[in-house]
């Protein structure tokens, strides 16, 4: 899959802005504040219906205007080529429209076109708490499983509601319980479909991380990573169901009293390891950049396996944490890829001497001030 062309209006500090894009390495330079990031993250919005960057959508649009358009069109296996756009203004939200057809729900872009990004705020894969973890692999899962996502999202509306009746019911505890069974099945039945994908993919996911790792640290080191949840983890969601109702029995008074469901996959975690140590625990600042690192291109690698499109890669000022070496390694890496990749960076990367710009197959960009200039 790849993205030919990008129109932005009022996009940041783009006003209006216009762009073909080559089909294998496209490398973005220019000064800090110029539009390099909001160039790669429209295309994000156009494959995930959200930002990496900023949180809510109405901090993406340009200073003293009231909307933003971006517009995109792309090329792949599945859909030889399709347009795909995003409207959204103050006070009416935001649209999707894919060959001008507007999507029902935000979730079916989903997939659609598969993305991976690596931006500086990755370390907090490894460094902070379970969040990070989980938000990583649920987004990891649901481009390449719509079932997944669909379970996710009746998972969070069904723990929602749930919440609401254990905070807000007055009556007997008896009577409560009877009231919650109905939503005790629904629970038990997504969630533990959901945990058995987590496993399964975490399982197979392994190998990938670990050979990504050795490849971009150079170093003698074993990856690993454990999955935790409430019961033993398996691909079968029949026998997490089983446990998971028993969970659910034997936490039935503690939910009551603290007025939250307490059992499900909304808790889980996933530890990361280098040899026998806790990453986030014991690992210096190196580790946790090249791990996480690795993590997203052996995410870039399982896609690769896994679908028919090859995703899109986006790397946003990754190189400035990089030796020359590792610099190398990178762009070799990335060279052999044979999908779309969106390199930016502020500082000067010897970016000509491992990349052949001569062609079209390869393009080197500098912006500024939100203007845009091929480098030849």
């Amino acid at each position: 899959m790849r993205i030919t062309s990008l129109d932005l209006l009022h996009f940041r500090n783009h006003v209006k802005t216009q762009i073909n894009w080559a089909p294998h390495l496209n490398v973005i330079t220019g000064p800090n504040g110029a539009g390099k990031t909001s160039l790669i993250d429209a295309i994000h919005f156009l494959c995930m219906s959200r930002s990496f960057v900023s949180t809510t959508d109405q901090y993406v649009v340009n200073t003293g205007e009231s909307f933003f358009m971006i517009k995109g069109h792309f090329e792949g296996k599945i859909r030889s080529e399709f347009d795909v756009s995003c409207s959204y203004s103050r006070g009416e939200g935001k649209k999707i429209f894919v060959n001008e057809s507007p999507l029902d729900r935000l979730s079916d872009l989903i997939g659609m076109v598969p993305v991976v990004v690596l931006s500086p705020d990755d370390k907090k894969l490894t460094i902070e708490g379970p969040v990070e973890r989980r938000t990583f692999l649920d987004s990891f899962i649901s481009q390449i499983s719509p079932p997944y996502l669909r379970d996710l999202i009746d998972y969070q509306k069904v723990r929602r509601q749930r919440n609401t009746l254990l905070k807000d019911f007055q009556g007997p505890a008896d009577l409560l319980k009877s009231y919650l069974e109905p939503w005790n099945i629904q629970l038990v039945e997504t969630g533990s479909r959901i945990i058995a994908m987590r496993y399964q993919v975490l399982e197979n996911f392994k190998s990938f991380l670990e050979k990504d790792y050795a490849m971009i640290s150079g170093m003698d080191l074993t990856t690993g990573l454990t999955y935790q949840t409430f019961c033993e983890p398996s691909a079968n969601a029949e026998e997490i169901q089983v446990q998971y109702e028993q969970a659910l029995e034997e936490s039935i008074d503690k939910e009551i009293e603290r007025e939250q469901t307490l059992v499900g996959p909304h808790k889980d975690e996933i530890i990361f390891y280098l040899d026998d140590f806790e990453l986030r625990r014991f690992g210096s600042q190196g580790q946790h950049r090249l791990f996480a690192l690795s993590l997203k291109l052996a995410q870039l690698h399982y896609y690769s396996d896994e679908l028919d499109d090859l995703p899109i890669l986006m790397l946003d000022d990754v190189f400035g944490d990089l030796d020359l070496k590792k610099t190398e390694v990178l762009l070799s890496a990335l060279q052999a890829h044979e999908g779309q990749t969106f390199i930016t960076s502020a500082n000067p990367v010897p970016f000509g001497e491992f990349v052949n710009f001569d062609g079209e197959r390869n393009r080197f960009y500098k912006v500024e001030q939100g203007n845009i200039e091929i480098i030849k």
